[in-house]
């Protein structure tokens, strides 16, 4: 039975780029990004237009990580830019594999692309005033309250494991760019976007967009992305 050709999104979780077990080198990653890529370009050989967002928990963690360990030689990141880290990272690893995978599989000429993607969030969304999502690694009580006393940040207890840091989680109003993702995909490349639920950013007054430290459910914004 012919399958009419459809476009997909496929939001993939963390397993798909990171396994539990692994230490999470660049060469463990890019190789579980090639066995998804695999089979996403199964799909797209059936005739299928394919966007893809992903997680990035993981990746984000270990940026966080690399972040303590180079303060104060080096100056720390800021949330949003360590999401837009994350989603260049791994937005490179699918546009090789999709690259690689093309050539082996003769899809001649065939192109992926990965836009660091923006999403507009509310400044006044309630989430603002309740951190909830975890993020980073765990530590102790007592440096989490150092923490919390020196930088305003919120730490809270995770089920008996430690102690993290929280942060909003609000939630998506729109895709900045779409137009963009809508562009590249009418140009025939399978699109990989909004990647750990894009970057979260606001809206000021003057109209100027102002990135926020914020972690945007990846599930709601690949609903906006769809």
């Amino acid at each position: 039975m012919l399958v009419k050709p459809m476009r997909i999104l496929i939001a993939l979780g963390g397993n798909a780029i990171l396994q539990r077990g692994q230490k999470g080198s660049s060469e463990e990653q890019a190789k579980n990004v090639e066995k998804t890529v695999e089979q996403i370009v199964r799909m797209i050989g059936a005739g299928h237009e394919v966007v893809v967002t992903h997680g990035n928990g993981p990746q984000v963690g270990a940026i966080l990580i690399q972040n303590e360990l180079g303060n104060p030689s080096v100056p720390a990141m800021p949330m949003d830019v360590c999401g837009a880290e994350s989603q260049g990272m791994i937005g490179y690893m699918f546009c090789q594999s999709f690259r690689n995978v093309f050539a082996r599989e003769g899809f001649t000429g065939r192109e992926a692309a990965c836009l660091v993607t923006r999403v507009e969030v509310d400044e006044n969304d309630p989430a603002f005033a309740n951190p909830t999502k975890p993020v980073g690694p765990f530590y102790s009580e007592e440096e989490a309250r150092r923490r919390m006393a020196g930088t305003g940040e919120t730490w809270k207890e995770d089920s008996g494991r430690g102690w993290r840091r929280v942060v909003p989680s609000p939630d998506p109003k729109s895709i900045v760019d779409e137009r963009a993702i809508n562009s590249l995909i009418k140009g025939g490349f399978t699109v990989i976007a909004s990647g750990g639920g894009g970057i979260p950013v606001i809206r000021t007054k003057d109209g100027a967009l102002r990135g926020v430290e914020a972690v945007i459910d990846k599930d709601l914004a690949a609903e906006r992305l769809a």
